[in-house]
């Protein structure tokens, strides 16, 4: 089972579109995928189909109440994936975990329960680096930092590197940037070409020869509760989503068999 962790701790770069859209298309190639919404803005989890599940158990049930994380799972039938929903009270899971032992811990060990089912787990992240990025990114196997070729971009990425080797030396965990990833792209911008040129030499290995370009189909696809796939499957966007989810097979799966 890999486990796949969207994250960056700027907002509005992308993270719930490539959640959403990666985990339908790896379904669309057989696979057994499991997206888990841990951002209390819940948009993964209406983005997949379902309401902000008020009433249902979520990840914030799991994570500081000691819920079956396998109690909490909602199939999201028509796009081939499964659904663990986030909640409103995640906003207070800082203060909430305080009183859970091993709390950075909780994602990971719950995960332990699935191994088997899934070929993989997506997880989406809210834009901090709070307890709930850290539950995440100690229980990733893969860790895909989607961000805009802009100003800032480098600096916010040199900043979350810098965050995760201290998380490694006070853990002894060995998080480490598995892929770059490229959104909302326009080759047009002289800023975006040079960004990009500064991902190329700084990131070889890590950035992803797939981009996501700037695509109104995308932007759409959420407000109708929809996988870009099931919503334009012929949109630029849906397309370059299926490719990345090749590049994801074909660099991750290779990976996971060395291992």
């Amino acid at each position: 089972m890999i486990t796949l962790v969207v994250a960056n701790q700027k907002g509005g770069v992308g993270k719930t579109t490539t959640a959403v859209n990666l985990a339908a298309s790896l379904a669309a190639t057989k696979r057994k995928v499991l997206l888990i919404d841990i951002d209390s803005q819940a948009n993964a989890t209406t983005g997949s189909g379902h309401e902000k599940a008020e009433d249902k158990l979520t990840i914030m049930d799991v994570l500081a109440r000691g819920a079956c994380i396998k109690e909490t799972i909602l199939p999201c039938t028509d796009f081939g994936f499964d659904l663990v929903p986030s909640c409103q009270d995640l906003i207070s899971a800082d203060i909430e975990m305080t009183t859970v032992p091993a709390a950075s811990l909780q994602l990971k060990n719950a995960l332990r329960s699935l191994e088997g089912s899934y070929d993989y787990v997506i997880i989406d992240c809210p834009p901090s680096l709070g307890i709930l990025t850290l539950n995440a990114l100690r229980a990733s196997s893969k860790l895909i930092i989607p961000m805009q070729c802009e100003y800032y971009a480098m600096e916010g990425l040199v900043s979350l590197n810098k965050a995760i080797n201290d998380i490694n030396s006070k853990t002894g965990e060995n998080i480490q940037i598995s892929a770059i990833l490229r959104t909302m792209f326009d080759p047009r911008a002289r800023l975006t070409r040079e960004v990009s040129e500064e991902l190329q030499k700084y990131f070889p290995n890590e950035l992803c020869s797939t981009v996501i370009p700037r695509n109104i189909k995308l932007a759409e696809a959420p407000s109708s509760g929809k996988p870009g796939l099931f919503y334009d499957p012929t949109a630029k966007g849906t397309v370059a989503y299926l490719a990345l989810a090749g590049e994801v097979i074909s660099k991750f799966e290779k990976d996971s068999m060395v291992a």
